[in-house]
């Protein structure tokens, strides 16, 4: 896929097929994550690999969004490392940069996923039950599966709404 495509037919994809997923698949996900940019080169990002439905269902009770984690094959969890922090804001974005990178891997290799940020009301919680050292901070969940069914494109927001001014 053409890097150009891919980043303008990525969508979340919220329903997928009980089909595990390759444990190399998640690997070169995971590559794509770390070549993120990060400032200073920190590399603020720690991941768990969650393919236990245990687990998962355990997770799944932390958020409003259950169904999607209980029945995506894996999740992956993106925490920022704080002893890695040197600038917060900086150290935000790179985790952005790097969350976009895994959905945009996953499409690539023609996986669906979606970023699930509301857990975070319960990310303490959800930082015990994945046993993550103290000093973690819980960014997001990213549900990944194969594609459930074929959703419809979400509208985007026009350039002419969106560009403030060329100066």
């Amino acid at each position: 896929m053409e890097l150009l495509e891919g980043l303008l037919s990525r969508q979340s994809v919220r329903h997928f097929t009980s089909e595990e997923i390759a444990s190399d698949l998640i690997r070169k996900i995971l590559n794509a994550a770390v070549m993120a940019p990060s400032g200073l080169n920190n590399q603020p990002w720690k991941f768990v690999i969650i393919r236990n439905e245990g687990v998962r269902i355990r997770l799944a009770e932390l958020t409003r969004y259950s169904r999607i984690i209980r029945d995506a094959p894996v999740c992956l969890a993106v925490f920022l490392d704080r002893s890695l922090v040197y600038h917060e804001t900086k150290d935000y974005q790179a985790i952005g940069a790097c969350i976009q990178n895994i959905l945009l891997a996953a499409h690539g290799l023609g996986l669906g996923g979606v970023w699930l940020g509301e857990i975070l009301k319960n990310a303490e919680k959800a930082r015990i039950l994945l046993e993550v050292p103290e000093g973690n901070d819980l960014m997001a969940v990213v549900a990944l599966g194969h594609p459930g069914h074929h959703q419809e494109r979400k509208e985007r927001k026009g350039l002419e709404e969106v560009v403030l001014r060329e100066i």
